[in-house]
């Protein structure tokens, strides 16, 4: 249970410690004193969105901790399964929000991660706000209402599973289906391109480049078998002529004759010795060339045509060779995938229709749970009802079946009578707001009766009510409170007179500032609280003493009203 809750700079709130008993408390204050900020501090804490407009103006952040004690089984397991020790049964979160928009949590001084601390919070507190009562009013939620009575959620994932994974086979199927015309043309095109590279026989990304040095080669090889020749005879001569090697030997031969007396002719004579055999290896490197070159007209003509081809089929289809390679392998994949496609189609329907009748059969299962738990939540519900000055209010659920969805096959819509002998109507259309608001707290204490969340917070539950039904809650929620935790902000005496534990929020002003101040109150300073939400601003004597009367006489409309239902 939440024993203790502390805030500050949230709103108007400038600091707060709030102290809770185990059993009913109860917030009242004037209209705007700051009651749902209080609420909003507690979703905070439960790791619900916040807005950065919730730091009180000027401050740097905004803090609030939440003290936890007596945790239930639910919270310890999952507080184990988050690896978060628990010593004393006690549990705190606080939850920093900065101005600038940013948050932390923390979960007994440890840091962690929001969503952490909501998985916790969905254990430890149930919130009815006045929003919780427009679930009354639309009806594809009705079926959420049941679901969380029977205790559906693992059957109900269950059937989503298979309900997903046979939408996911229909999609596909559609998609294959519905792109066979355009599967048909692109397999066309892809074949002709296939046929078209294909003959090609590419194997290499750079042959174009390969084949066009070749042929630039083969294209001058006359002119350069021409040019070779005549450089090999200057340097190395040609029959009788003397080419440029010899002439140097010779003249070399006769410097070196003088070099005894000229001794700078050594140097020379060295340097053209170093000439000579330089010449002679080009003259060897030319005759090798020459030799390279080979006048072929029939290679010549392939490598006109193969270049031309190359070229043609770049410049067709807009890419390198290399791309046209990588092209035409992706294709032959495509296509013999392509081949395989009706046997896909066939296979994903064979499993459609496993899928179908697996799913229908989830369904029909998750409709009878449905069908037998309405019954006893009507049962229940009217029961609560009863209690709560409802007695002629008859309640059921209208089933009907349809297309399977991801709820499974039912609509369920929840209908009303409140005067006998009338037919059932959607409770849309004709509840009033004290209805609603009975109605709803008669289907959260059934329904909190299944679950293992200690504490229960109502949120203005008396909207629309008062007098004896007013009571009615009133005695309703201390009965729940022996065993959990209630928390409730109300406007109404006969509620507010029925808690263990009254707090009271006041708006305050001063140096041109609001504050919002809470405190415990009791004796005196409680009656008169309870004098001013009978008479408002004008309290009399006689008002004081109803409120007396109110506290004073509490246990005994508490017994009559429980021994009447009896």
């Amino acid at each position: 249970m939440l024993s203790e809750l502390y805030i500050e700079n949230l709103a108007v709130i400038q600091k707060a410690e709030i102290p809770f008993t185990g059993n009913f408390n109860v917030f009242t204050g004037e209209t705007g004193a700051g009651k749902s900020i209080l609420i909003n501090g507690i979703n905070a804490v439960l790791g619900k969105r916040v807005n950065k407009d919730i730091v009180r103006s000027g401050c740097e952040k905004a803090v609030v901790t939440a003290m936890f004690r007596g945790l239930s089984g639910e919270t310890s397991d999952k507080l184990k399964e988050f690896g978060i020790d628990c010593e004393n049964d006690e549990l705190m979160i606080t939850r920093e929000i900065s101005a600038d928009g940013g948050s932390t949590a923390r979960i007994n001084s440890r840091t962690a991660p929001v969503s952490i601390v909501k998985e916790i919070g969905e254990t430890l507190i149930d919130i009815h706000g006045q929003h919780d009562n427009r679930i009354l009013m639309y009806p594809e939620k009705h079926i959420e209402i049941i679901d969380g009575y029977a205790e559906l959620g693992d059957i109900l994932e269950d059937y989503r599973t298979s309900f997903r994974e046979l939408q996911s086979t229909a999609r596909k199927i559609k998609q294959l289906s519905l792109s066979e015309q355009e599967r048909q043309d692109k397999l066309e095109y892809i074949r002709r391109f296939i046929d078209d590279i294909g003959s090609l026989e590419l194997d290499s990304e750079n042959e174009d480049s390969e084949v066009e040095s070749e042929y630039v080669i083969a294209s001058n090889s006359k002119a350069l078998a021409d040019v070779i020749m005549r450089s090999k005879m200057a340097v190395s001569g040609y029959e009788d002529s003397e080419g440029i090697a010899e002439m140097i030997s010779g003249i070399n031969s006769e410097l070196s004759d003088y070099a005894e007396i000229l001794p700078e002719l050594s140097a020379i004579s060295e340097r053209l010795e170093s000439a000579m055999v330089e010449l002679q290896d080009i003259g060897d490197e030319l005759s090798g060339l020459y030799d390279k070159i080979d006048i072929d007209e029939e290679r010549m003509d392939y490598l006109s045509d193969r270049r031309e081809k190359l070229n043609s089929a770049k410049k067709r289809y807009s890419c390198t060779l290399g791309e046209l390679i990588s092209r035409y392998e992706e294709y032959t994949s495509e296509a013999e995938a392509a081949e395989d496609c009706s046997k896909e189609i066939e296979r994903l329907s064979e499993r459609k229709k496993e899928l179908l009748i697996e799913v229908t059969k989830k369904a029909e299962k998750l409709s009878e749970l449905r069908e037998n738990s309405a019954e006893k939540l009507t049962e229940c519900i009217a029961e609560e009802l009863k209690f709560l000055d409802m007695p002629d209010v008859k309640i059921c659920f209208e089933h009907n079946k349809g297309k399977l969805t991801s709820n499974g096959m039912d609509i369920m819509e929840m209908m009303i009578s409140v005067n006998p002998g009338e037919p059932p109507k959607p409770i849309a259309k004709i509840a009033s707001g004290g209805e609603l608001s009975r109605i709803m707290l008669a289907i959260k204490n059934v329904i909190a009766e299944k679950e293992d969340i200690p504490t229960m917070i109502f949120d203005e539950i008396d909207t629309g009510i008062s007098g004896r039904a007013a009571q009615k809650v009133g005695v309703k929620l201390r009965q729940i409170s022996k065993a959990r935790q209630i928390i409730c902000v109300t406007h109404l005496s006969q509620i507010a007179v029925m808690a263990d534990n009254h707090l009271l929020i006041e708006k305050t002003r001063s140096s041109g500032s609001t504050f919002t101040n809470v405190s415990k109150i009791d004796g005196e300073q409680r009656i008169s609280e309870i004098a001013r939400i009978l008479g408002g601003e004008l309290i009399t004597g006689t008002t004081l003493d109803t409120a007396a009367e109110q506290l004073n006489g509490r246990e005994k409309i508490y017994n009559e009203i429980l021994g009447r239902k009896l």
